[in-house]
């Protein structure tokens, strides 16, 4: 499946589509280059999803936590960018986030593809040259 995010307008159009089409996945791997708009996409699913705080770059602080009490909802943001091994991934307790039942949403996760959960969805987003994305599913 393809989405394109024709502008920063299209956005809600697109994160609601986003939504839809993970249905009832909860660990998606976020591929794409640095500025392809990754963080841009999850301060909108935040959004849209009713989280209590506004979404942010995670890659400091390597996981970020989200929750709604307006649905009692809880969201991971994960930025492994900075991690060197996926050793590290374990060291911050990566299989708790993945096995808790919530949505995790990974940027970066080159960097630990080695153990990423078997039921992953890969979506890569993609600057094309009219500054448009196209967010691809697999």
């Amino acid at each position: 499946m393809e989405i394109i995010i024709n502008g920063i307008g299209d956005l809600p159009r697109a994160a609601a589509e986003f939504l839809a089409a993970i249905g009832d996945r909860r660990i998606v791997a976020l591929r794409g280059k640095m500025g392809a708009g990754k963080t841009t996409l999850v301060a909108e699913l935040m959004r849209q999803l009713r989280m209590d705080d506004e979404a942010s770059s995670p890659t400091f602080a390597i996981a970020n936590e989200y929750h709604s009490s307006e649905t009692g909802q809880t969201v991971y943001h994960f930025d492994f960018y900075r991690l060197e091994s996926s050793a590290e991934a374990y060291d911050i307790g990566i299989e708790d986030y993945w096995d808790s039942g919530n949505l995790c949403l990974m940027e970066w996760t080159e960097n630990i593809e080695d153990i990423l959960a078997d039921e992953t969805l890969f979506v890569d987003i993609e600057e094309l040259p009219d500054g448009s994305r196209r967010i691809s599913m697999q």
